[in-house]
């Protein structure tokens, strides 16, 4: 796909921009040289300014930088990245924060397309999609800072050292929104649906991946509304209701199911690295991923590669916590504690806990003898005291300094689960009819029972629970779990927690060091004493402190 190749030629060509229009001489228009004077001419340089965008999309540069490692940040995950003092109370106002200049940087980008794009000439309908695009971004960019800070100053243009609004105050997150949503309705609206897009530009923005964000945003702002008990909650979930039924309905996706192996079709989903060699990942097989950050194929493309953090596998850099493990159901659909295979109390062995489980459980975690890797011969994966991840490790790449492993943004099923979610919450009760359209064409690809209202009473479950559970297995260290905790307002009471390891066993560890264990012989990797989360302040990140002494209309979030 064009993309891989264009990041560094467009990086090139916007500073050059930026460079030129520091000159002195600003009358003279160097040929050599691209400025905003002569650059602006055809729908291709829209194109060009576009690419540059899709540099600021997650993706897989390192641990620390990569969206699954947000998970560190709540209770499912833990490792050796340090992230965990967002959960520890131990976080000060910083005085710089990436992700803030990182946004407007980004959200600066937009509008200088938006402010140049009336001197392009061309096809329309090729302007609009890159305007789209850039539409898209920007929404992307101010759902991000939303979501971290509440409300943030909306810049609409870019500005000059002696403009007024650098000095703008916070707007209402509300309003901000009204902003997302207008940008990804022209973004749904301008862009190509996937069934349209040709297979060399595979990756950019659609109009499906505008309305599967637009979903994720209002089910955030609904659900955070409703449960802090601010705004109009029934506008948010209405509009992820919508946008999720008019992807259902557009025929342009469907869960990814993998020929050779349908049963383990979870497992190879992140597997996928889009090889042509592949035909099982070509996009006229597999309509389940909707955004994805496209890497190369092999290693002559290594421009477009990152690394591979073989500590995933096997030295637990990220990995699992039991808090997670026992969120996962038995293969009849209960929960421990209520399934008649529940082995919680007794377990023998490092395997014990895999065994009758829903089968993500074992295509997520890496057990004893599962093959991580090979050098001069297979190596099998030998117990710990945590759960290693088994999702993103590709065995092959195992000796290799360069990945290629694409990494999904924005995938089909969290749209099921966000339409699953948004009718309960906006109805409080949700149909068997809408289930079975959503969560339980999840539960039938791994082969689960089916979630449903009789179940559910037969069972003394509860629906929001079991949502919600369904929600955090099926996007485990996709990043998704720490915002969840704060939209439905249940931080408070999760993040505190201690969080424990596996068990302890002899017979897999006869040599194993001593460690800190509870009562019934997990092992403890964050005491209750070395957590913390304060109501009155962590449901909002701080901001920074230099961005403050800049611009004294900026006011500090509560607490910090």
């Amino acid at each position: 796909m064009k993309l891989r190749y264009l990041y560094v030629l467009v990086f090139v060509a916007i500073v050059s921009i930026a460079f030129t229009g520091c000159q002195k001489d600003l009358n003279q228009l160097p040929q050599t040289t691209l400025t905003n004077a002569n650059f602006w001419k055809t729908p291709n340089d829209l194109e060009l300014a576009c690419n540059y965008l899709y540099a600021y999309l997650p993706g897989l540069g390192g641990p620390a930088s990569i969206e699954p490692a947000e998970d560190l940040m709540s209770n499912t995950a833990f490792g050796i990245l340090g992230i965990n003092q967002v959960s520890d109370g131990s976080r000060l106002a910083p005085a710089t924060d990436g992700n803030w200049n990182r946004d407007y940087d980004l959200i600066r980008a937009c509008n200088n397309i938006f402010e140049h794009a009336a001197s392009v000439t061309g096809d329309t309908a090729t302007i609009n999609q890159y305007l789209g695009e850039a539409h898209f971004f920007r929404a992307w960019g101010y759902f991000d800072l939303v979501k971290r800070f509440g409300d943030v100053p909306l810049i609409m243009k870019t500005l000059t050292l002696s403009d007024s609004l650098l000095y703008s105050s916070r707007i209402n997150r509300e309003t901000v929104l009204d902003s997302v949503y207008a940008d990804l309705n022209y973004a749904a609206a301008h862009c190509p649906l996937p069934s349209a897009l040709p297979a060399s530009e595979y990756g950019r923005i659609t109009s499906t991946a505008a309305l599967a964000f637009e979903s994720r945003v209002a089910l955030f702002e609904g659900t955070w509304d409703k449960f802090h008990d601010e705004g109009n909650y029934q506008k948010h979930l209405q509009i992820c209701i919508n946008a999720c039924n008019t992807i259902m309905s557009s025929g342009e996706c469907s869960l990814f199911k993998y020929a050779p192996d349908p049963d383990s079709s979870y497992y190879y989903l992140f597997q996928y690295q889009n090889d042509a060699s592949e035909t099982n990942y070509t996009y006229a097989t597999n309509h389940g991923i909707i955004l994805a950050r496209l890497y190369g194929q092999n290693l002559s493309n290594n421009i477009a590669s990152h690394s591979f953090e073989r500590g995933w596998a096997t030295d637990g850099d990220i990995f699992g916590t039991r808090n997670l493990v026992d969120l996962y159901l038995y293969k009849d659909g209960l929960p421990g504690g209520k399934s008649l295979y529940d082995s919680s109390k007794d377990e023998t062995s490092s395997l014990t806990v895999f065994r009758n489980r829903d089968p993500r459980f074992g295509m997520t975690f890496t057990k004893e003898g599962d093959i991580i890797g090979s050098i001069t011969g297979d190596i099998p994966y030998t117990p710990r005291f945590q759960y290693n991840i088994k999702k993103y490790n590709v065995v092959s790449e195992f000796t290799q300094q360069t990945s290629f492993l694409n990494y999904m943004i924005i995938r089909y099923g969290e749209v099921l689960l966000n339409y699953a979610e948004a009718t309960y919450e906006l109805n409080n009760s949700i149909s068997d009819q809408d289930l079975n359209k959503s969560i339980n064409l999840i539960r039938v690809r791994v082969n689960m029972p089916p979630l449903t209202n009789e179940f559910v009473q037969a069972n003394e479950l509860d629906m929001r629970t079991e949502i919600r559970r369904e929600r955090t297995i099926e996007l485990s260290f996709e990043g998704f779990h720490y915002w969840d905790l704060l939209r439905w307002k249940t931080a408070e009471t999760v993040l505190p927690q201690a969080l424990l390891g596996s068990k302890y066993f002899p017979a897999d560890m006869p040599n194993a060091p001593a460690a800190q264990f509870n009562s019934d012989g997990f092992s403890i990797w964050q005491p209750a004493s070395k957590r913390s989360f304060n109501p009155q302040r962590d449901y909002l990140w701080p901001l920074p402190t230099r961005e403050l002494g800049l611009n004294k209309k900026l006011t500090q979030n509560p607490g910090w």
